[in-house]
């Protein structure tokens, strides 16, 4: 359903041209959850803000985003409304301030209807009582006339869900949709975007950097790393048989029970878009690198498991590592 294609994105700052995203392909099918990872700065944000016609003024996007066979980039306002918030949908981070504090609930949840249906009164509140209960909100009648800030941040984050999804959409994305909640509440509102996806088998894009959260419930991953995907793959592949040296270090800075060195991380920083370095932007962090890597920068590539955009990917042992 949703086809982007060599989608690059540059910000002019008084620093310079930052390159926030370089070359990005992603396909989505219907119904399925494709997981998009990696550090805060990769661009996983600014790519799917790209794909919404989302991002300021001062960004230049190249490239192609297609819809159903049609081409969003470029479109005028009105042709893109239509399809933003109708067929295409986003949940955005901090739910406390993509909600109206001084409108309830119900209200808010009315307008995002309203903006796509020809329907009013009564109706509107029904469909608005109806998507409250669908994302399991307690009391949801009540609540239609509550405050965002009379809900938790769960709550909220329910509503946030109930709006995004009010018009059926085909495309969700939720980008980081379980920040500075708890670990119960995350665990709650995947379980709610794993039922809404299965009550209306609508596809998912899910921006995360909690591997744990994509190795759950992804069915496919693309790893970026300084705008680019640099790795990409099913779910188990990834998680069980990485390719790229990053992806090998994401995967060694997870918690886990077994293994008694505690967490590895990662070593150095990840690159300024508005000076990055020549040939691959991770050999400064990588161990594994050679000469080529540092004027090359790799082609995404099909290694052994995975596709990675690495020079050495499948002359060292990827080793097996599980979240």
């Amino acid at each position: 359903m949703l086809e982007v294609r060599d989608l690059d994105v540059r910000f002019t700052t008084r620093r310079g041209v930052a390159h926030a995203v370089r070359g990005v392909d992603l396909d989505v099918g219907p119904g399925e959850v494709v997981g998009v990872v990696g550090e805060s700065g990769s661009g996983k944000s600014a790519a799917m803000l790209a794909v919404m016609g989302l991002l300021a003024p001062n960004a230049t996007v190249t490239g192609s985003v297609r819809f159903e066979g049609e081409e969003l980039l470029g479109l005028p306002t009105a042709r893109l409304r239509a399809f933003r918030g109708g067929r295409i949908a986003m949940i955005f981070q901090d739910p406390m301030t993509s909600l109206n504090p001084v409108l309830t609930v119900g209200r808010q949840i009315g307008e995002a209807i309203s903006a796509h249906r020809r329907i009013a009164g009564k109706e509107v509140e029904r469909r608005a009582l109806e998507l409250l209960e669908l994302v399991a909100i307690p009391q949801a009648k009540a609540r239609l006339r509550s405050y965002p800030h009379e809900l938790s941040g769960g709550m909220r984050q329910r509503v946030m869900i109930a709006m995004a999804v009010a018009n059926d959409p085909a495309v969700l994305i939720a980008d980081e949709p379980t920040t500075a909640l708890d670990v119960t509440i995350q665990a709650q509102i995947l379980e709610v975007l794993g039922s809404v996806r299965d009550a209306t088998g609508l596809a998912i894009v899910l921006i995360t950097h909690d591997l744990g959260v994509v190795a759950g419930m992804a069915d496919r991953v693309h790893v970026m790393y300084a705008g680019r995907v640099v790795e990409r793959g099913g779910v188990d592949e990834v998680f069980h048989r990485p390719d790229h040296p990053y992806t090998r270090r994401l995967l060694a800075c997870v918690p886990r029970l077994d293994r008694r060195d505690g967490v590895v991380p990662i070593g150095g920083s990840p690159p300024s878009v508005t000076d990055l370095p020549p040939g691959c932007s991770f050999r400064p962090r990588c161990s594994d690198a050679i000469d080529r890597c540092a004027v090359e920068d790799p082609l995404l590539r099909h290694v052994t498991a995975t596709d990675a955009a690495c020079h050495v990917a499948g002359r060292t042992p990827a080793g097996s590592v599980t979240t």
